[in-house]
């Protein structure tokens, strides 16, 4: 677990994140979880501690700098509501729903997932880090009715699916965040003129020698 620590930390450095302590405690704390609970519901792939380390909490955690400069760029627009409501698509294990709710305590994330038993996991992961601005939802998300300023993806679907799924709980002026692998140029060309892609950022993650970027979009203006 040092170990795992000491890569965290350096990890953080490389993207030049500052948490405090407790922050740095729940990631590990989140990361153990996921382990616990993956040998019985098998919530991920990967199993191996260094593995899940980079390609789970690195990776989401290569997101937070670029979403904290949306929200920052949303709130001098005068756009988001108080608090910022972010909804995580396809969470899975909460990657990277859970991690925006340890780093960003600030905005109220929900994570949706069709999977009851993933649903179940964010509730849990919610309770063990007390996490007040996390929730977990069963649901498929076309039924969702409440409207969040940022929705986010990642490894979840194609853009045009995520968009046309999600689009009703976009709030007015709201973004989608979507974390792809390689540039989705095809998928990016499929999307329909009621979908603006703003801004495509490439990420860097630490010990991941492979390509990262977030596709940026948001509902084209009528």
């Amino acid at each position: 677990m040092r170990e795992l620590e000491q890569e965290l930390r350096q990890g953080l450095t490389d993207l030049s994140l500052v948490l405090n302590e407790v922050q740095v405690g729940q990631l590990l704390d989140y990361m153990a979880l996921i382990q616990k609970w993956t040998k019985v519901y098998n919530l991920t792939a990967v199993r191996n501690p260094a593995e899940m380390l980079t390609h789970h909490l690195l990776d989401s955690l290569a997101a937070i700098a670029p979403l904290r400069r949306q929200l920052a760029a949303q709130s001098l627009a005068g756009a988001p509501e108080s608090p910022v409501r972010l909804l995580d698509v396809g969470s899975g294990a909460g990657l990277p729903g859970v991690v925006i709710a340890i780093c960003c305590p600030q905005v109220a994330v929900d994570c949706v997932d069709t999977v009851a038993k993933k649903a179940a996991f964010i509730r849990q992961a919610a309770v063990t880090l007390k996490l007040t601005n996390l929730r977990g939802l069963h649901a498929r998300v076309e039924s969702l009715t409440d409207k969040y300023s940022v929705i986010s993806a990642r490894a979840f679907a194609s853009l045009l699916d995520f968009t046309t799924w999600s689009v009703a709980a976009l709030a007015e002026q709201g973004v989608w965040l979507a974390m792809k692998g390689k540039h989705p140029a095809d998928e990016i060309a499929a999307l329909p003129t009621s979908v603006k892609v703003f801004h495509v950022e490439q990420l860097q993650v630490p010990g991941l020698d492979a390509e990262r970027c977030i596709v940026w979009l948001q509902a084209a203006p009528d």
